[in-house]
């Protein structure tokens, strides 16, 4: 099929994009040291290197809280390295597969976001993300935004793992519950992202895609359910734990300031995503679970 560079090879997203996309062509992934999305010459050289026809990048700067002191270099990465990808995708006929963020949301909604909702990010990273995505969508090259939200996998560091670790460590945690979304794995944004690459590759007709859709699993829960959920899941696993999932205490946002503020709702409507391109996404414990089957050998 057609010549695919995927970027961050090395993150949550970039490592199962290897695995999903590998039998649709040849595949070029590369990672920070070897394409900087700060710096603009280093992507223009790599872009014109391998010269691919699908440029999928899930390369960002992804630490939410580092960038409220740290606006330079995650607007380099995640507003102004998009539009240059995408401006390169313009000339070069190539399709931009790009992911974004909840976050370009301020959570005050009472229902799930859908794609046209207005934008209003609360966040140095999500109003870096916006306009990351704003920048896609000037430069005219075909393209499809991807938004979404708590992402995890088995490869990476992420929210799941994290409480993995600390339920063998301790007997107590205190989760925040007033924040709602939905936990999406890595393995699932990556499986979409081929349905996605198949589809346009099938039908010809790239441009007839673009936009922005959301993806993320089925149903919610807050950060304190989703960790009673993966402890459960764990202990049933016969993980050698010090934590019981009834130790787990709910907190408020309050309880815990972090820098950046996150969206209390971060619930995505993902009904275009799934009529556009007929799929039909998992409910977001059976990810969780598989991936705390997964990790059992390395954690015992």
């Amino acid at each position: 099929m057609s010549s695919i560079l995927i970027t961050g090879a090395n993150g949550q997203v970039g490592f199962e994009l290897q695995r999903s996309l590998a039998s649709l062509g040849s595949v070029a992934a590369v990672t920070r040291a070897e394409m900087d999305l700060a710096r603009e010459a280093n992507i223009l050289s790599v872009l014109n290197e391998h010269k691919p026809k699908i440029i999928v990048n899930p390369a960002a700067y992804t630490a939410v809280d580092r960038a409220e002191g740290d606006a330079e270099q995650a607007m380099a990465v995640n507003a102004a390295a998009p539009g240059i990808i995408a401006r390169w995708a313009a000339d070069n006929g190539a399709l931009l597969v790009h992911y974004s963020t909840d976050y370009v949301f301020d959570g005050t909604k009472a229902e799930p976001y859908v794609e046209t909702d207005a934008v209003n990010p609360q966040s140095t990273y999500g109003e870096s993300k916006w306009l990351g995505e704003e920048a896609i969508r000037a430069s005219g090259s075909p393209h499809v935004i991807l938004r979404t939200s708590w992402v995890y996998g088995h490869h990476g560091s992420n929210f799941l793992k994290t409480i993995l670790r600390l339920a063998q460590e301790r007997e107590t945690l205190n989760i925040v519950a007033d924040q709602i979304g939905a936990p999406t794995s890595a393995a699932l944004i990556a499986d979409v992202t081929r349905t996605i690459v198949e589809h346009v590759a099938g039908s010809q007709a790239s441009g007839t895609v673009s936009g922005t859709y959301h993806l993320a699993a089925q149903g919610s829960t807050s950060w304190h359910g989703y960790a009673t959920h993966i402890v459960r899941r764990a202990s049933e696993a016969n993980f050698k734990l010090a934590l019981a999932s009834d130790a787990l205490k709910p907190i408020s946002t309050a309880e815990y300031p972090t820098p950046a503020k996150r969206p209390a709702n971060s619930r995505l409507d993902c009904t275009k995503l799934a009529e556009r391109f007929d799929i039909a996404l998992p409910a977001w414990q059976a990810g969780v679970d598989d991936v705390v089957a997964r990790l059992k050998p390395a954690t015992n």
